[in-house]
């Protein structure tokens, strides 16, 4: 593959000498919603992620998706009034970058490309256990060992690395394809359970209980904000479009329908097949067990209520859907590294666009790297299990993914309702604030108390890396200054009507 390593402004060497460095923009609304669903990948989450939460409210999961919804919809409010004024390849990077500041726009840039690293690791991760728990499932080695996942990972960190280095819009059609297919065998067997429920006919007299959508007695109400944070892992994505401003045909216009769009189904569906998964298992302390305890939500309940044929489908589905996730982690990562760099905030030679596919090559191939040293690290070094290294990885982003999306609410609260520009209804100010209270105070019950044991691996990592992204910026003043002037003449920075930018130009601060 050819390369070449552009300047971040003038011409390039990819195309001519007087051709300007740009991503391919042939993106429709379509494969723009294919990267947020595919980022958010609702077939996997909603067989590995419900687990999580249960272990800390038990049967109530569909009531911390409930409030994970709600939350990921105020969010989603301001990620959509940023990108119908803003395109930018750097998502959060140019939002807040072009309404806080660079620093500011930079620390939220280089977390939101470490929470979906960390989500590439969880998601490998998560494929690679689908896939042995296949192999067990099939027969073909009943025992094989736990750290196969950890092989499988690597193959399917492979695929990401081939598909993340063609063209965009091959990528997004096959993520959006084989969601979509997995997602409908999904809805296909809730209803049979649900059916099943509903006749009484269920397996072993599990019944159609809405007590799933309560707090079980002796449980702490507050416990619900610690299972939203499993909620807003299955979220995690939502805004994936948005790193794709700068290869959409009409960004300001299918960028924040993509965002919202994945949003609502994305809460549908995890708010019922959830509260069916919960029911299917049964919402007493066994079932509850049970379900903690299965490597595959769906997989098992189709082998339960169906047929076996059924459960190996939807989990060998989940392993594709997982795979076409991590690929989805890693094209909207290597953008946001691709256009800090490109303005100086990152290193230069991560700016290195594909002169036959026109993507970031090298930012690609770094986060791969990353991801694949990361499951290393935990599995050859610390001896985790490859769903303990998931988990972490997961955790640690999430809680990041928090933060950046807290930068986000705060530059648009700034830019709509405080920047002298009246373009919407001054009681829409509420949306971002409730945001904000949401997501702050979710951050603040997840760390503290400080977890200790195993626990406090994922709020470590997450404060570890908050913190060395602090102090790059930091560090780095003259950068910040070059990021400010690029991010202030930026066209996808520019007001709608492109007849003024719509931040004045940026200070540091």
């Amino acid at each position: 593959m050819h390369t070449t390593n552009a300047p971040s402004v003038g011409p390039t060497e990819s195309g001519g000498a007087n051709e300007p460095k740009k991503l391919r923009r042939n993106l429709n609304v379509w494969e723009a919603i294919g990267v947020s669903i595919a980022l958010m990948a609702p077939a996997m989450a909603a067989n590995i992620n419900p687990q999580g939460g249960a272990s800390v409210v038990g049967r109530a999961v569909p009531l911390s998706f409930v409030l994970a919804t709600i939350s990921a919809l105020l969010i989603a409010y301001s990620f959509s009034r940023l990108s119908q004024r803003f395109n930018h390849a750097g998502s959060v990077y140019g939002f807040v970058g072009a309404t806080m500041g660079p620093r500011s726009g930079i620390f939220a840039g280089w977390l939101l490309a470490a929470a979906y690293a960390l989500f590439g690791v969880y998601t490998a991760l998560a494929a690679g256990r689908f896939v042995t728990d296949e192999i067990r499932a099939l027969g073909i080695w009943k025992s094989a060992p736990d750290w196969f996942s950890f092989v499988f990972a690597l193959v399917a960190l492979g695929i990401v690395w081939f598909f993340a280095t063609r063209s965009a819009q091959g990528g997004t059609r096959l993520m959006l394809v084989v969601e979509g297919v997995t997602v409908l065998l999904i809805l296909i067997v809730t209803v049979v359970i649900l059916s099943k429920l509903l006749s009484g006919s269920a397996p072993a007299g599990q019944t159609f209980d809405l007590s799933v959508f309560t707090i079980p007695g002796g449980s702490d109400v507050s416990n619900v904000f610690l299972g939203v944070v499993f909620g807003f892992l299955s979220f995690a994505g939502f805004e994936g479009a948005a790193t794709l401003g700068e290869e959409t045909k009409n960004p300001r216009r299918d960028v924040p329908r993509a965002i919202l769009g994945t949003v609502i189904f994305g809460g549908l569906f995890f708010i019922v097949v959830t509260a069916v998964e919960v029911m299917g298992f049964g919402t007493g302390t066994k079932g509850v067990a049970s379900f903690v305890a299965s490597s595959s939500l769906m997989g098992d309940l189709g082998t339960a209520y169906v047929g076996a044929w059924i459960g190996n489908i939807i989990t060998i589905g989940a392993a594709v859907s997982a795979t076409s996730c991590a690929l989805a982690c890693t094209v909207g990562a290597s953008r946001l590294v691709f256009a800090m760099s490109r303005d100086g905030a990152g290193p230069k030679q991560l700016s290195v666009v594909s002169q036959k596919h026109q993507v970031p090559v090298r930012a690609v191939g770094v986060l791969v790297l990353f991801v694949a040293v990361f499951f290393l690290i935990g599995g050859l070094v610390f001896r985790a299990l490859p769903f303990d290294v998931a988990v972490v990885g997961g955790t640690a982003g999430t809680l990041i993914l928090l933060v950046a999306y807290f930068m986000a609410n705060l530059g648009a609260i700034k830019l709509l309702f405080f920047s002298g520009q009246h373009t919407v209804s001054r009681w829409e100010i509420v949306i971002p604030i409730l945001g904000l209270i949401v997501l702050g105070y979710t951050m603040f019950r997840n760390v503290y108390p400080f977890p200790v044991g195993a626990a406090w691996w994922g709020p470590g990592i997450f404060l570890g890396l908050a913190g060395l992204a602090l102090l790059w910026v930091l560090a780095r003043p003259a950068a910040a200054r070059r990021a400010g002037v690029l991010l202030t003449n930026d066209e996808g920075l520019a007001a709608a009507d492109g007849s003024e930018h719509v931040a004045q130009k940026v200070g540091v601060i």
